[in-house]
């Protein structure tokens, strides 16, 4: 029972992550865009990497994981 209890605790922390990474993915994803169209050109690069960057990321946990799991819409 212990263990079971234990291996419980740990796929919700993980599903915790999965959650946190798929908003802050969909927040890095809407911030990043919103400033390399009203950035400079040095700001237009580092955007650009925060975009890629948050789209492997929602790849990867999830588009609406963190949606879900949060209760925000």
């Amino acid at each position: 029972m212990v263990l079971l209890s234990s291996f419980s605790d740990i796929s919700e922390g993980i599903e915790f992550l999965i959650a946190v990474g798929s908003i802050v993915g969909l927040l890095g994803f809407i911030l990043g865009l919103i400033f390399f169209l009203l950035g400079g050109s040095r700001l237009r690069m580092k955007m650009l990497a925060v975009i890629l960057t948050s789209l492997i990321l929602m790849n990867i946990c999830g588009v609406y994981t963190g949606t879900k799991y949060f209760r925000l819409y």
